[in-house]
């Protein structure tokens, strides 16, 4: 399998079909996510997985099945322990595939100098300490949608066999 590296032809077409995967085990802090979401950014297609055993999973399907993979990817640390956020977020940054390129935003309601640190040192893109309220949320997706989906170029999302 080789990776089409780099998208040579910035499609808007793309970007509004882009995927949002979002790795959230609290459904409490997925009720706050999805009203933002449908408020601020109504247009991404947001995909939701409880553990890091369903985000593997989901990311293999999206190879098997030729999809393209999600734009960025939303991590919660603590799922329930941050030594599950930082499995996951080391196996796709040690990974051979596309996965390896994906940004990943760690959350956290942890604000410990150790979790951020040890978040960017095993390949974190961001680390934002979660929104306590849906205005902040909003605020929040907001300003996501801005930077990742209307501000960055990154490499393509397609697989090619």
């Amino acid at each position: 399998m080789s990776v089409n590296r780099y998208n040579t032809s910035a499609s808007s077409q793309h970007a509004r079909h882009a995927s949002l995967l979002i790795v959230e085990d609290n459904d409490d802090q997925w009720q706050l996510i999805q009203i933002a979401l449908k408020q601020s950014f109504s247009t991404v297609k947001a995909v939701r997985v409880a553990s890091a055993e369903e985000a593997t999973s989901y990311l293999d399907n999206c190879f098997l099945q030729g999809r393209g993979l999600p734009k960025l990817i939303l991590l919660d640390l603590y799922l329930p322990e941050r030594e599950d956020g930082w499995g996951l977020l080391k196996a796709l940054k040690q990974s051979s595939s596309a996965c390896k390129q994906l940004p990943v935003v760690v959350l956290s309601h942890s604000s410990d100098r150790e979790d951020i640190s040890e978040s960017y040192f095993y390949g974190s893109t961001s680390y934002i300490t979660k929104p306590s309220d849906v205005d902040e949320w909003k605020r929040y997706i907001d300003t996501l949608r801005i930077y990742w989906w209307e501000t960055v170029t990154l490499p393509n999302d397609r697989i090619i066999f």
